[in-house]
């Protein structure tokens, strides 16, 4: 049983990692150019702080998925890895809930603040971005299973402990 647990927890985190890895490729390289009247100008990732902001948050998840693959299941890391799930799972949540923010803007724009949308100018751009969105919020969902998880390991040893 405990075999299969580990495979398990490896395959999970394998997908957190395809997940992370495939939501950093497809925001990094979304772009598009588009001319309106005489006015030309570029999309891309880098245009946007909160873009950027996910596009390294979860380059940096994604070197800490790939390296926790590795990691041999009777280490003592493992007590590491519950500390650093839960930083990481915080880093995912806030860097995706930023470019959602901003991906919203962009396709529905603000009457308020007199933001018109971009999506109809540059429909290809908000596309890929909106599937490094959706890569990014399955990596999300998965680093949460994760993460409760690692605490359940961590804290069922302690409650069913006899005094």
């Amino acid at each position: 049983m405990a075999k299969t647990k580990w495979v398990c927890l490896l395959l999970l985190r394998f997908l957190a990692f395809a997940a992370t890895l495939s939501a950093v490729i497809m925001m990094a390289t979304s772009h598009e150019r588009a001319t309106i009247f005489t006015l030309s100008f570029e999309a891309k990732y880098t245009n946007s702080p909160a873009f950027k902001y996910f596009v390294i948050a979860y380059s940096v998840i994604t070197v800490y998925g790939f390296c926790v693959l590795f990691l041999p299941a009777k280490s003592l890391l493992w007590q590491l890895v519950v500390a650093l799930d839960l930083v990481f799972t915080m880093l995912i949540v806030s860097s995706l809930s930023a470019a959602l923010a901003i991906a919203q803007v962009g396709k529905k724009g603000n009457s308020y603040a007199g933001w018109l949308p971009i999506c109809d100018s540059v429909p290809k751009y908000c596309d890929e971005a909106t599937r490094a969105l959706i890569a990014g919020f399955i990596a999300m969902i998965i680093y949460i299973i994760l993460l409760l998880h690692s605490i359940h390991t961590i804290i069922d040893p302690l409650l069913l402990r006899k005094n």
